[in-house]
């Protein structure tokens, strides 16, 4: 009996990516390969990395050659054990191109806009498997930040990214921007869908909303992976901040957002555009500014929520990366069961998406297995 064949398919890296183009091989035809490790270099319109291994094996085809442009979801390698023939692959890779010539693109997941409570909020969906994950970007961040972990865990679950209120394509109206109407928004976007608990996976000012979320509503809340959280200590770089509320341009912009990455690699001239189109939007700045005086008045947290984390009854589970130079890690001491992942800035979910995937099916498979669970 021969073993399994896994396809390395061209990601979906933002609403509005339909192809990559392959721009470099880093494992060889015939090489071992482990889950993690980085294969082949892709880049698109919206961004440029390398695509990790899912699985261990043997990369057995590269199908795309340097320099091909290939549409999301398309073939551009195969890893299969060594002892899987050579005939089984060609027929893999040709049952792939059939089915993509017969489905094209119109299986990706598209955005679409919800009404939750006053405000329309922009989601985009995948997968399938209840009870659902819910992503929560952070300040100045929108839904497509979490598009190469979103599609990992995909594979497993229902999971929803959505744009929280003035951010990416969600309104930019209303009066209160307080932690607490951010965490409204959110269980009001689960009222919405008919959601009745969730998996929160959650970053930046995005934790703070979920752990307000899940100490309002906690039977509502599943388990709660916090990424480089703020609401856990009073430190906070406020030039970051600051710098992204004033850029204007993406020149401006660039320093600001490199803070963010321990591979300034992340930071690409799409990536900045997308940011700047996002503040160009009517009501997006004014609402920025009045969230970060509420959140980080004097570049300080002015969120105080570690008790509320020593209280959740649901499995928790905090994620840093060690070079995170917008909210120390030194934060998650003493708040229970903690990951910090070497080499990784304040998008750790970015830049290590495959670790931080698993980190997550972990805990949400213990959420699963004991949904009652008190964690210690």
């Amino acid at each position: 009996m021969t073993g399994a064949v896994h396809a390395i398919a061209m990601p979906k890296w933002g609403m509005a990516m339909d192809e990559g183009t392959v721009t470099g091989w880093l494992v060889r035809e015939g090489a071992p390969v482990t889950p993690g490790q980085e294969i082949v270099e892709v880049e698109s319109t919206k961004a440029a990395s390398a695509l990790e291994a899912r699985e261990a094996g043997v990369l057995r085809r590269q199908v795309a050659a340097v320099g091909e442009v290939v549409p999301v979801g398309g073939l551009v390698g195969v890893i299969a054990d060594a002892d899987v023939p050579d005939a089984e692959i060609d027929a893999f890779i040709a049952r792939h191109a059939k089915q993509a010539a017969e489905t094209g693109d119109a299986a990706a997941p598209q955005p679409r806009r919800v009404q939750a409570g006053e405000r329309w909020l922009n989601i985009l969906e995948a997968g399938t498997g209840e009870p659902p994950v819910l992503l929560i970007h952070g300040f100045g961040g929108n839904l497509e930040s979490w598009s190469d972990l979103q599609s990992r865990l995909a594979e497993n679950w229902r999971v929803i990214a959505f744009d929280l209120p003035g951010h990416g394509d969600s309104d930019a109206t209303g009066e209160d921007w307080s932690l607490s109407a951010l965490a409204a928004s959110g269980r009001e976007l689960m009222d919405a869908l008919g959601i009745e608990k969730a998996h929160l996976v959650a970053h930046s000012l995005g934790g703070a909303v979920a752990i307000a979320l899940a100490k309002a509503a906690p039977q509502r809340v599943t388990s709660l992976t916090l990424i480089g959280s703020a609401g856990l200590g009073p430190d906070i770089d406020g030039a970051y901040i600051e710098g992204f509320l004033a850029a204007k341009r993406r020149k401006d912009l660039k320093p600001v957002i490199a803070r963010l990455f321990s591979d300034e690699r992340f930071v690409t001239e799409p990536l900045l555009e997308q940011l700047i189109r996002m503040k160009r939007i009517d009501g997006v700045e004014p609402a920025l500014r009045r969230i970060a005086a509420a959140a980080f008045p004097g570049g300080r947290q002015a969120l105080d929520l570690r008790s509320a984390v020593s209280a959740l009854p649901m499995p928790v589970r905090l994620i840093w990366g060690d070079a995170d130079g917008i909210i120390p890690a030194a934060h998650a001491e003493g708040l229970g069961r903690g990951t910090i992942l070497t080499g990784a800035g304040h998008m750790a979910h970015v830049e290590r998406p495959a670790e931080v995937a698993e980190l997550v099916r972990e805990l949400v498979a213990e959420a699963e297995r004991a949904p009652a669970l008190v964690r210690p």
